[in-house]
């Protein structure tokens, strides 16, 4: 009996965590965003990514929004030329991560005006700086996207005021980022500057 109440208890505790990982993929399976949540190895990455573009990409309109992979399931939305996948633990509400991914993509074009698929390649940092903005651990925190596109705003009005003249201000909001997306923005990681010159 008590092992029946703890597995009750972990299961609803996996299903309060939240998003496990978000993936923005194109048709053609090219990787525009990835932020894992919770902790993955390199190699689960990489099979759940692989799995995303066998899984997700040959699905035809009309089908399900949801497949469902062991511990997780996979909850999509195509928006023109891109998939937004998050990985949700099983428990979790779809019609939730549905609204939850929408709300990302409002955002997302309230900040770039109708966002397409090169905002996301050549503004890697912003499209980070807007997910973690809303979403914290995986868990949706902030759901205004006036409040949200104000605070990204402001951060980068600080930014600005810091930056001495002729110094690049995108290379200070990328030192948060990790060698892979800096690699992404074509930056060498941990270097300053568009061709990561010192």
């Amino acid at each position: 009996m008590a092992d029946l109440d703890n597995s009750k208890l972990k299961s609803k505790a996996s299903a309060a965590i939240g998003w496990n990982f978000i993936v923005l993929m194109s048709r053609q399976g090219k990787i525009r965003l990835s932020e894992f949540f919770s902790s993955y190895t390199e190699a689960q990455k990489k099979r759940i990514l692989r799995d995303i573009a066998t899984d997700v990409l040959p699905r035809q309109a009309k089908m399900c929004n949801i497949i469902e992979k062991g511990e997780y399931k996979f909850v999509y939305r195509r928006y023109a030329s891109l998939y937004f996948v998050a990985g949700v633990p099983v428990e979790m509400n779809e019609l939730i991560v549905l609204e939850q991914i929408h709300l990302f993509v409002e955002a997302l074009d309230g900040y770039f005006n109708s966002v397409c698929e090169l905002d996301l390649v050549f503004s890697l940092h912003k499209s980070l700086m807007i997910l973690f903005e809303m979403f914290i651990g995986g868990m949706l925190c902030e759901s205004n996207r006036r409040e949200v596109l104000q605070q990204i705003v402001e951060a980068e009005e600080m930014v600005e005021s810091m930056t001495k003249p002729g110094e690049d201000t995108s290379s200070q909001l990328d030192d948060g980022l990790s060698f892979q997306e800096q690699f992404q923005l074509g930056r060498k990681p941990g270097a300053r500057g568009p061709r990561g010159n010192r």
